[in-house]
């Protein structure tokens, strides 16, 4: 696809389009959707908790280093989840005419990613997902458009933060990453262990991550971690936690007020960002809030270049009277959009 050309996956940017149709309509008819019941709802809520099977789970290496000892490589990995088993867990709860999902696509115009890379754009991609009978929710992934599957990339994102919103893959969120040894082609020797918390069966049994916590540590992989000069995974989340809540709250000046507590509310629903205590979570708001502040020096630079006059109406169009308002990602998005050519 041509990501600059205002289309990705056949769709049109700033257009809504749904890969599902309505099938609920067809199925009960117009204004006879089904409405459960608040006791059916938590029991849908509770099957849509429970963890993936994990031979659908796969793991992602998110930092890499070199031992001080031996020089061997390790990395930081954490399990995910493809869309086909938010898909299955859905199609299985609910059929597939119990739900659907709607995506709407926009880029952004183009800006640099860091000093030393060329300038590009981004694709924004919103999910609002319905299960009938329950509800809907709706949240933004994103991806570089220059990316050979940037609109796929972004609208898995999408989809599987929209899908967290039920309950259904939220669980991942609690792996903060677990050092491994690593081949030559950066990936793990060996398939990582989840705990007992992290399957369906423990999880039935009761198991939950804040009796167990995510990361179990044996004194042989303290030791073997010691050996080899990489920090062990207590002294890694430790660590990790603290620089992520600094650099979060170094981001408040230059986002602003409104958007910084935007983000904080709609990312991870919290006031402050020490009492977000999800590492994942911490993650996922900080680069949120580095897309933002990108995006508003980005806005500035044209502004400087253009003028602020267009500025106003496109305010209006989108709800806001002044930029100091703008409180997400998706309108900031919106809003660098409509001075593209």
């Amino acid at each position: 696809m041509n990501p600059l050309n205002g289309q990705t996956n056949g769709a049109v940017a700033g257009q809504d389009h749904k890969h599902e149709s309505d099938p609920s309509v067809a199925l009960f008819g117009p204004g006879q959707r089904p409405q459960f019941a608040d006791e059916q709802i938590k029991h849908f809520v509770s099957l849509l908790e429970v963890p993936f099977d994990p031979f659908v789970i796969e793991w992602r290496v998110t930092n890499t280093t070199k031992g001080k000892v031996n020089g061997s490589l390790r990395g930081q990995v954490i399990p995910y989840a493809d869309q086909r088993a938010y898909t299955d867990r859905l199609n299985a709860l609910f059929t597939p005419a119990g739900w659907t999902r709607r995506y709407a696509v926009h880029t952004s115009a183009n800006f640099q990613r860091d000093r030393d890379q060329k300038t590009t754009a981004k694709v924004f991609v919103t999910c609002d997902l319905t299960i009938f009978g329950i509800g809907s929710h709706s949240a933004t992934g994103e991806e570089w458009a220059d990316h050979e599957n940037a609109g796929t990339a972004a609208e898995a994102q999408a989809f599987k933060r929209a899908a967290a919103c039920f309950g259904l893959g939220r669980y991942l969120y609690y792996f903060t990453g677990v050092w491994m040894d690593l081949d030559d082609r950066k990936r793990p020797k060996t398939r990582p262990r989840l705990a007992g918390w992290a399957t369906p069966v423990g999880w039935r049994q009761g198991l939950r991550p804040q009796q167990q916590g995510s990361i179990q540590e044996t004194s042989q992989e303290v030791s073997a971690a010691k050996e080899s000069g990489a920090p062990t995974k207590g002294e890694a989340i430790s660590n990790e936690r603290a620089e992520l809540i600094r650099q979060i709250e170094d981001m408040a000046k230059p986002l602003g007020k409104r958007l910084y507590r935007g983000l904080l509310k709609r990312v991870a629903r919290a006031w402050k960002p020490s009492d977000i205590s999800e590492a994942a979570i911490q993650r996922t708001l900080l680069a949120d809030m580095q897309e933002g502040d990108r995006m508003l020096n980005q806005l500035a630079a044209i502004l400087s270049e253009r003028g602020v006059e267009q500025l106003p109406p496109i305010l209006r169009s989108l709800g806001f009277y002044s930029l100091e308002q703008v409180d997400n990602l998706d309108a900031l998005g919106k809003i660098l959009a409509s001075f593209e050519p």
